[in-house]
């Protein structure tokens, strides 16, 4: 009785060793807005794609570096903080043509899980945007950690996807004479990521 006890307790005691240096292997770092960038790109008319971002951002990055798949991630955008550089069409963009920001003032990613596949890793999820919610996929690259020189640990990512503004009922669809949308429905999004360890 006192071996099968001895074993109990010393298999008990190995099992939380390993749930412990699971806990530690898990770090989290808060999204740095000031050295990230959060783009997007749209075609305009046919004939050119127009650049724009958001500024107003925040989140956190749950990095388990040994084994990527164990990693998660939550975004927060702050819809009115659009930014293409041009106040009119900003202010389109932030009107019920658009965003909607009144309406829907956040933009929200939230991970379920990430994938490893041969192509590297993908970060799958859902993205709650203009009252809609759908779940996306998105490749991304881990760039690697680094001490800042105030000493922080900073880790980067990269990554990025194309979606259908329509899927999320952006429905403008204004066409040109020529029968071609104003704005395009595909918006290609480019993530560039880095974080600081809380």
């Amino acid at each position: 009785m006192w071996i099968t006890f001895r074993n109990y307790f010393f298999g008990i005691a190995f099992l939380s060793l390993i749930c412990n240096a699971h806990v530690r292997a898990q770090d989290v770092y808060r999204i740095d807005p000031s050295q990230s960038t959060i783009g997007f790109s749209v075609r305009h008319m046919l004939i050119n794609t127009v650049h724009g971002k958001f500024t107003d951002y925040s989140g956190t990055i749950v990095l388990n570096e040994s084994d990527l798949t164990k990693s998660s991630a939550n975004l927060k955008i702050i819809t009115a903080s659009i930014n293409t550089e041009v106040t009119a069409r900003d202010n389109d963009l932030r009107s019920p043509n658009f965003l909607g920001v009144a309406k829907y003032p956040e933009i929200i990613f939230t991970s379920r899980c990430v994938e490893k596949n041969v192509n590297g890793y993908v970060l799958v999820g859902e993205l709650a945007m203009h009252g809609v919610s759908k779940e996306v996929a998105i490749p991304f690259k881990y760039n690697g950690k680094v001490k800042d020189l105030l000493g922080n640990t900073r880790i980067g990512f990269e990554g990025g996807l194309t979606i259908n503004r329509q899927e999320w009922g952006i429905a403008y669809s204004k066409v040109l004479d020529s029968g071609g949308l104003v704005a395009g429905n595909e918006v290609k999004i480019e993530l560039d990521i880095e974080a600081v360890k809380k």
